[in-house]
């Protein structure tokens, strides 16, 4: 499929049929459209992110702590009173929670159709306390402590057994969701397994049962291998473009070790981790100009909800990991009507794009 490499850039013959693409994780298909290629230059963005809200006072900077609901939690290096300023990364509640903390899990139905009450939490983590400075940005000790502070929010919000699943995201710019310039993480904690995370769980056990081999593992030695789609690694993480690309530029970070949960990672986990979310970023955002992206962190579902599963090897066959995704296409009628998704730019290509890269 790969015919020339120009300019340093893969380019695909236009000449050349549309490809079907399967992730072997999920079992969704990806429409590779060689007949719609573009250029990965073709998707460089023409607004930033960073474009300050004017005329707008910043309620999560530092010295509006008066501003948000009280803190749930704040690294201060050098102590001090709790919704006070001298603190590097700050975690209060949302002020419109898509679900609230209060309540049980009250489910009922209601003739054919089920119901239950919206039991969760909706937390926002402040990575920083100063406005206009982006996380990856930061240096590698501070980022790193973002992960540690998703982490520490994990584990006491596992102790409440209401909850089955805890999804970290990061929305940035407006395409993607973001209302605030204001670099910051969500957390929300719901009442059940998502079922984007079930399918990724259904298929990795199956998998695991068919082979006795992780399907993390594999696509992992499988990408290096191969070396086509590999877009940064370290020693303990790899950032590649998957196979089955729903979206031009969407990057996966695996981590090398075994860990289905994220709150089992250790300190230098976080400073690789960090490592390879700095530069994926940095590359982006010279390559697109700053893109509107989502990230968004997968691990396993809470102890509560999942003592069977893990009997039975989850922490073999699961491995937590991150999705990034820019916001450089729409999604058309035919992608939502057929769940078929049409990326028009290669994996292959995106990932020796980013590659070169320099940052």
């Amino acid at each position: 499929m790969l015919t020339a490499l120009r300019g340093g850039c893969i380019y695909v013959s236009r000449d050349t049929m549309a490809e079907l693409r399967k992730d072997p994780l999920t079992h969704r298909w990806v429409i590779v459209s060689t007949e719609r290629t573009k250029s990965p230059t073709e998707f460089i963005s023409s607004t930033t992110v960073s474009e300050s809200e004017t005329g707008k006072t910043d309620p999560l900077a530092e010295g509006n702590e008066k501003m948000t609901p009280p803190e749930i939690y704040a690294f201060r290096p050098k102590a001090g009173p709790a919704n006070s300023g001298g603190w590097k990364v700050r975690v209060i509640p949302n002020t419109y929670p898509v679900l609230r903390i209060e309540g049980q899990n009250r489910a009922e139905g209601v003739g054919i159709y089920d119901m239950m009450d919206g039991v969760g939490a909706h937390e926002i983590i402040i990575e920083t306390p100063k406005p206009d400075q982006p996380l990856e940005t930061l240096p590698l000790e501070d980022i790193a402590d973002v992960f540690k502070t998703f982490k520490l929010r994990m584990i006491d919000l596992e102790h409440d057994m209401r909850f089955r699943y805890l999804l970290v995201f990061k929305n940035v710019g407006k395409v993607a969701g973001a209302s605030l310039t204001h670099s910051h993480s969500q957390l929300i904690a719901t009442p059940v397994v998502p079922k984007i995370v079930q399918d990724k769980l259904d298929m990795s056990e199956a998998y695991y049962q068919d082979k006795e081999r992780s399907i993390f593992e594999d696509i992992l030695q499988q990408e290096l291998r191969d070396n086509h789609r590999i877009v940064y690694q370290n020693s303990g993480f790899v950032a590649f473009c998957p196979y089955a690309s729903r979206f031009p530029f969407e990057i996966s970070i695996f981590p090398r070790r075994q860990m289905c949960d994220f709150y089992a990672s250790e300190k230098n986990d976080f400073l690789q981790i960090a490592d390879c979310y700095k530069v994926v970023i940095q590359k982006l955002n010279k390559a697109l100009n700053h893109p509107h992206y989502n990230c968004l962190l997968y691990t396993a579902p809470t102890r509560s909800s999942t003592a069977a599963a893990r009997l039975n090897g989850l922490e073999k066959y699961f491995r937590w990991h991150l999705e990034i995704f820019p916001r450089v296409t729409m999604i058309t009628g035919f992608e939502v009507g057929s769940g078929f998704y049409i990326n028009p730019v290669p994996p292959e290509a995106a990932a020796q794009f980013m590659q070169d890269v320099q940052v």
